[in-house]
């Protein structure tokens, strides 16, 4: 052992020479007093090497950390990132394994009673959906005299609505991807009750547009929540053929708002007036039957549970698993196995730290601040959901089935704007040619007691004439006299006075006002009581045709939807849809046969017919073919971009109403034979799992 007392070390730091000296520190520089004095054992001279772990580090006094401190960051690094490595190894090994598994639960939970309960449930949200789509069409023709609409205000309605639904399908699709399939059903349906139900009691146009924005806002939700929520409690070999079966249920919106609206609207009795303000006519009363679907949703949807796929991607397993259980004891005891145990104990689960984010970071701060740090967090994290959907393994195949929905969007709303309109139209051309002209007839102390229909009247003089109790229907006069003509209760339907002359005449209780008086001269003529503003004509016979067309239409898709509910699973979706708007696009030439209303009306159901089919594989495509993480974003991006196409559509196919049937046919079949063919570029999905 060497003497602790001995001078040992020279050593050189910094290029210098130093002397220390072991024991208590005394002889040494002063700041070898920070070091605690060395044993006997400790000690070392030049030929047994220096103690390091006591030698003092110079750089020290610079700030540079010592060599071992920074092999021991690096180290720990190291370690850190393979522990970092392994738990994402391990956590994407549980998010491919989920998919097998939860498939394997939901066949050991079985398709029976269950799923049937869930199927009526939310088909009657789809069918909510589908009446929704029909109301302003057959309250428009009531709600324009009701309210004074011009045709302007009337083409903002329509736009609107479809703006809002459009809207409603990217904000609560990508919302049930974050906040639950349920819990965003339950908040769609509610909104759409709220305002379609407020709607029903507007009385000026400006609160009825905004609240039946509203209500468009709500619903447009409601076909990418369902679809994504009934698909999640299906198996493999069930999905295709009963997520078309629930498209049935559009279908049945379609029926029920063209039967109740031909049964309630014509009965102009059927409303009621509260004062001079208020009035509650036929068309509002089927506003409010037309609220009976939502609300059974909305309670059905009350009593069902949330989807277990959501809950287990957002790491609530003990939620998912109660579900599950639910699910197939509810089954199995329905099919008189209630001994059947539920065996599953344990799912993989991915393991997601955004939840928990959004709690620690609500968990201080007022009530205000926890509630915006909560909703901006979920915004960031839909937004960013949004824009995972252009990661290169879905950006081309993602595109594709954009393209595709465009296509058929387009062409079967643009035909869908196109039929009624063209009936409309040769119902116009039939009533012109059948219009009725004076010329230059003079009447004289003559007592006009019956109605006068589809007659214009050029350079007619009118005196000591009276018009009392009669109705005006598309009557013109023009370029006429009328002197010392008294006029009395007079109801009048598109009649208009032109470049005349009236002179000491008198109004009494008519609806003949200064709108109906173009370019006319009066001297000495007074209005008494008049009926001012728009005024519905309890008497006049309301045009059927609309809602026949209507209700032809939807029926016609009942064969369509039968046909791909059962070869969805058998020849594929692919192969659905191309072939489905091929033959769709085949149809549309027969349009060019369409002379009379009957025509028209028989290429419409036969188009309809054959483009269901292509619709239904759509909508069960765009199901399978994106992880759950992202399958309500996705589908209510296409949504509403089949909301966006419909809105192009209705613009450019009413516009050529009139004037020529070849641009909007080459049009619609431009579109369907375009997305057939890429259709068939798309994957098949009936074998895949969801992922």
């Amino acid at each position: 052992m060497d003497d602790p007392y001995q001078n040992n070390v020279n050593q050189q730091m910094g290029g210098e020479y130093t002397y220390t000296q072991d024991g208590g520190g005394q002889d040494g520089y002063p700041y070898q007093t920070d070091y605690p004095p060395q044993d006997e054992d400790a000690a070392s001279d030049a030929t047994e090497g220096a103690d390091e772990d006591n030698q003092m580090y110079e750089g020290e006094y610079q700030g540079i950390p010592h060599p071992d401190e920074i092999k021991e960051a690096r180290r720990a690094a190291r370690v850190e990132a393979r522990r970092k490595a392994r738990m994402a190894a391990q956590q994407e090994e549980e998010e491919e394994n989920l998919p097998e598994q939860y498939e394997t639960i939901m066949e050991d939970c079985g398709h029976g009673r269950f799923q049937w309960m869930l199927f009526f449930v939310l088909g009657l949200a789809l069918m909510a959906d589908g009446v929704d789509g029909f109301v302003v069409g057959f309250v428009m023709p009531s709600a324009e005299k009701d309210m004074c609409i011009s045709n302007s205000d009337k083409g903002l309605l329509g736009l609107l609505v479809y703006v809002a639904m459009m809207v409603g399908a990217l904000v609560w699709g990508g919302l049930c991807d974050k906040m639950g399939r349920r819990k965003c059903l339950i908040y769609v349906l509610s909104i759409d009750l709220i305002f379609s139900f407020l709607s029903c009691f507007a009385q000026g146009y400006g609160f009825f547009l905004f609240f039946r924005f509203c209500s468009g806002f709500g619903i447009g939700g409601a076909i990418p929540i369902v679809y994504t929520y009934f698909a999640e409690f299906l198996q493999m070999d069930k999905r295709g053929e009963h997520l078309s079966w629930l498209c049935m249920f559009w279908m049945l919106g379609g029926l029920y708002a063209s039967f109740t609206a031909w049964g309630i609207i014509p009965h102009y009795g059927w409303g009621f007036a509260i004062g001079t303000e208020f009035q509650m006519h036929s068309w509002r009363l089927f506003i409010l039957v037309c609220l009976l679907p939502a609300l059974a949703a909305l309670v059905g949807v009350i009593f069902m549970p949330e989807s277990p796929r959501f809950l287990l991607e957002n790491a609530r397993h003990d939620e998912a698993w109660m579900i599950l259980r639910k699910v197939h004891d509810t089954n199995w005891k329905a099919k008189g196995e209630p001994e059947r145990v539920f065996t599953v104990t344990n799912i993989n689960t991915p393991k997601t730290q955004e939840d928990e984010f959004i709690e620690i970071q609500s968990d201080t701060g007022t009530a205000f601040q926890r509630w915006t740090v909560r909703h901006l967090t979920m915004l960031q994290q839909v937004m960013a959901n949004i824009m995972s959907l252009s990661a290169p393994e879905l950006r081309l195949q993602g595109l594709f089935l954009v393209i595709v929905w465009f296509c058929l969007a387009f062409s079967y709303h643009g035909l869908g704007v196109w039929f009624p309109d063209m009936i409309k139209y040769m119902q116009f051309e039939e009533y012109e040619a059948k219009v009725r002209v004076f010329h230059r007839e003079r009447v004289e102390r003559f007592h006009f007691n019956f109605s006068l229909v589809n007659q214009i009247h050029r350079e007619g003089e009118y005196i000591h004439d009276k018009f009392a109790n009669i109705e005006m229907k598309s009557v013109k006069f023009e370029n006429s006299l009328f002197e010392n003509c008294y006029f009395e209760d007079i109801r009048s339907t598109n009649t208009f006075f032109e470049n005349c002359t009236i002179k000491n005449s008198i109004f009494y209780n008519t609806d003949l006002w200064q709108e109906k008086f173009k370019n006319c001269q009066m001297e000495n003529t007074t209005f008494l009581h008049p009926k001012k503003g728009c005024h519905l004509n309890f008497n006049e016979e309301n045009d059927i045709v609309i809602y026949m067309v209507s209700f032809l239409g939807s029926l016609a898709v009942l064969p369509g939807n039968i046909i791909s509910a059962l070869f969805m699973d058998k020849i594929g979706r692919i192969r659905i849809i191309g072939g489905s708007m091929l033959v769709s696009s085949a149809c549309t030439f027969l349009l060019l046969l369409s002379f009379s209303q009957g025509a028209v009306i028989c290429w419409q159901c036969l188009f309809y017919g054959a483009s269901v089919a292509a619709w239904n594989g759509l909508e069960v495509i765009s199901v399978e073919l994106y992880p759950s993480s992202k399958r309500g974003t996705a589908f209510g991006i296409l949504n509403g971009i089949c909301k966006f196409a419909a809105i192009i559509a209705s613009f450019i196919f009413a516009a050529f109403i009139g004037i020529t049937k070849i641009i909007p046919i080459f049009l619609a079949f431009s579109a369907l034979v375009c997305g057939g063919l890429l259709a068939l570029k798309l994957p098949e999905t009936r074998e895949k799992i969801l992922s």
